[in-house]
């Protein structure tokens, strides 16, 4: 069965997309949460519309990343934190803690999600961290992490 998408469906297409799935599928689920309407030859230049806004606004997100990754390339931060005197901190530093430290230092705003720790920081001492502002769009922050005090 042919849809349209009416918003971005994991797995299967973004918004505007026309796709082929199983007809279940449809009626089941993307119908009844209004994700998607039946393809319809009516339905094309909706379709058009839907992805030529889609596209204009991924352009515009996308040099807004690149903006945002020529400010934060190379930049280093400093986070204070209370530590035990092993190097080890009281707690950790988290995502939203480097994010924090960006808008505070940088005055960029930065959403947590886009940090990509693997883990929270846990020792004092200095990390590389990456950061994927948009699909391909990365940077490396140095965050170095010091006692308080």
């Amino acid at each position: 069965m042919k849809i349209l998408l009416r918003q971005d469906v994991a797995g299967l297409g973004k918004r505007g997309d026309i796709v082929d799935v199983a007809g279940g599928y449809a009626r089941n689920f993307l119908f009844p949460e209004g994700v998607a309407r039946v393809a319809t030859p009516g339905v094309a230049a909706q379709a058009t519309a839907m992805r030529r806004a889609r596209d204009l606004r991924e352009a515009k997100d996308r040099q807004a990343a690149e903006t945002q990754a020529t400010v934060l390339a190379g930049a280093l931060l400093r986070i204070e934190a209370r530590a035990g005197g092993a190097g080890r901190l009281f707690g950790s530093v988290s995502a939203a803690d480097v994010a924090e430290a960006v808008r505070a230092q940088k005055g960029v705003e930065l959403d947590r999600r886009h940090v990509a720790l693997e883990e929270p920081i846990k020792a004092v001492g200095t990390y590389e961290v990456p950061v994927q502002l948009f699909d391909d769009v990365t940077t490396v922050l140095t965050v170095e992490v010091v006692a308080a005090g």
